[in-house]
């Protein structure tokens, strides 16, 4: 009997990047749900990346009392997980259409390859930044520069990853960021880093592609 033949691993995943430029939040959060909703064990995933008007969104379990005050800033109620967070130009936004069973990614470990992007990113840069324990996102010197929310349906991610790079930090002032009262903030542009919204796009999208890249025997980063 001739000898078993090793199993092929399976293949990578087919993953797009879709640069969609300036869009108003409520539509493109219609279109991540239309999406995920319509896609099958064959769609691709895609990364977005994206830029918002002002706008604050509040997760499925939101507290509206963290909004502490109107500022003219719309207000969207979502179903990703958090509480309440602001977008606006100057930051970049990087929604993840991952089929998690299909990459056998857990929602933890998405999350920790998420920031360990943001991490890496800043890294590059010279910039130390870190994870807080039971508080997702990425902090630099306590404030924090990346926020993340995300949604599973059926196995399969959306929402992502907000990046503050050089943009008008005030409407944080309005908000409990991510729930938590007094949180500092801050951003790429503060930290002394030449980074415009366009470049640090382009460096995230390509460390979040390393992060969901496969290793031969495990998907741990």
């Amino acid at each position: 009997m001739p000898p078993a033949q090793p199993l092929a691993p399976p293949p990578v995943p087919c993953l797009r990047v879709r640069r969609l430029g300036r869009m108003e939040y409520a539509p493109t959060f219609a279109a991540m749900q239309e999406f995920t909703a319509t896609r099958t064990t064959e769609t691709a995933d895609e990364l977005w990346i994206v830029e918002h008007p002002p706008v604050f969104t509040l997760g499925q379990a939101g507290k509206p009392e963290h909004l502490l005050r109107d500022i003219g800033i719309p207000l969207v109620q979502i179903d990703r997980g958090g509480q309440v967070t602001y977008h606006g130009p100057g930051q970049v936004v990087i929604y993840l259409l991952l089929d998690l069973n299909r990459r056998q990614l857990k929602v933890r470990e998405l999350v920790r390859h998420i920031e360990q992007a943001v991490i890496d990113l800043l890294a590059a840069h010279g910039v130390t930044a870190e994870r807080h324990a039971n508080a997702p996102g990425v902090y630099v010197a306590g404030a924090k520069i990346a926020a993340l929310g995300l949604r599973i349906r059926r196995g399969c991610s959306y929402h992502g990853v907000a990046l503050n790079v050089q943009m008008d930090l005030s409407p944080f002032a309005a908000i409990n960021p991510c729930g938590y009262p007094g949180l500092a903030v801050t951003q790429t542009h503060d930290l002394g880093l030449a980074l415009t919204p366009d470049t640090a796009a382009e460096e995230l999208t390509r460390h979040l592609l390393l992060q969901l890249q496969p290793t031969d025997d495990t998907h741990h980063g």
